[in-house]
């Protein structure tokens, strides 16, 4: 079968490539893979920068914003034949720490977690792939064309989930939330403000292409200025930071309102360094009660409060976040950047 591979640490080194059927464990599910979403990581597996490859190869399947079908299903499970699936991407530790131990893979304190097509096990990109049924999530069947999506709403139901828990040390009730950069992160914790009700704003760099009508349509309101103009303007109770460009960085942590919630999603690259008034910003997070917290990857819990938040969503809206669609035969293009990318899709079972 054809899959998607690369060997970590060198540079361009992706390539389409036939590769052995997926070994079964016990209480594997086969899946048929459906689509898999490129994201910053992906990219940085491709260019050498990131990922880790199976003890033993040289090479790993990339691919961890998975989607699939169920071909074969234990009699055991909660799955059946058809299925519309998505694997879990992180595994904890093999001697779990206490997180981990506890389900909470996502906050593991050792570093030895595993990841599906990023950390020494074989992604999800290509035509086949198994996973364990305790680590596959079901979805809506309205969801197949954009189900893909999941991992990254993952995320951001993490995030919200980290915000409630913050927001419950006192009296809490947020009325706006800013979320800085509109790319499919940022689109997607908007999407979950919008379904709690909130008054929410994107910030984003661009005036032109999808995402002003994209955040238009979601209810949301789109900004392009200044974040220090925009703080001052909104006071917003809750900045969901998701680009790891240092200037929003601190420009969130300074923006908020009293009792302010700032989180991190972005990751910044460390190549750009910003002058910072630390006594200030110390002043006033000190002094409002303010919180800044940073928030990666997912666990079950928050992979399934993202199955219910797309299942919640217009399946057309969710659409247009996915700007390109590509076969594995034109898989060279989807690690070309463009302008009005939001999300690239790769179709692994040849666009149907």
């Amino acid at each position: 079968m054809k899959a998607l591979t690369v060997e970590p640490g060198t540079a361009q080194s992706l390539r389409v490539e036939d590769v052995p059927e997926p070994e079964p464990g016990p209480g594997d599910l086969l899946v048929d893979g459906i689509a898999i979403g490129i994201c910053g990581t992906d990219h940085e597996i491709v260019d050498g920068d990131y990922g880790w490859s199976p003890s033993g190869r040289d090479r790993l399947v990339i691919g961890h914003e998975s989607l699939g079908r169920v071909r074969e299903a234990p009699t055991s499970s909660d799955f059946t034949r058809g299925d519309l699936v998505v694997g879990v991407v992180r595994r904890p530790d093999p001697e779990p720490c206490g997180a981990c131990a506890h389900d909470q893979f996502d906050m593991c304190r050792n570093g030895r977690y595993t990841e599906r097509g990023i950390k020494q096990i074989d992604g999800y990109g290509s035509e086949r792939w198994r996973v364990e049924a305790e680590y596959a999530v079901k979805l809506d069947p309205a969801l197949e064309d954009v189900g893909m999506l999941l991992e990254p709403t993952s995320v951001v139901a993490k995030a919200w989930d980290q915000i409630d828990k913050v927001g419950s040390r006192s009296w809490f009730e947020p009325r706006t939330v800013l979320i800085t950069g509109a790319g499919p992160i940022g689109l997607l914790a908007g999407m979950i403000g919008v379904q709690r009700g909130l008054d929410v704003h994107l910030l984003d760099r661009v005036t032109a292409g999808p995402k002003p009508s994209i955040i238009h349509d979601l209810g949301a309101t789109y900004h392009s200025g200044d974040i220090g103009a925009v703080t001052e303007k909104l006071s917003p109770d809750i900045i969901i930071e998701a680009t790891g460009v240092a200037e929003l960085v601190v420009g969130s942590m300074a923006g908020t309102s009293g009792y302010g919630i700032v989180c991190l999603t972005g990751v910044s690259s460390g190549k750009h360094a910003i002058p910072v008034n630390a006594a200030d910003l110390n002043r006033e997070m000190v002094l409002e009660n303010d919180v800044v917290i940073g928030s990666v990857n997912a666990n079950l819990g928050h992979y399934r409060a993202g199955a219910d938040a797309l299942a919640a969503a217009d399946p057309a809206w969710l659409s247009r976040l996915i700007s390109r669609r590509l076969t594995l035969d034109e898989i060279g293009s989807a690690f070309d950047r463009q302008d009005d990318d939001v999300k690239v899709v790769v179709e692994l079972d040849g666009g149907r």
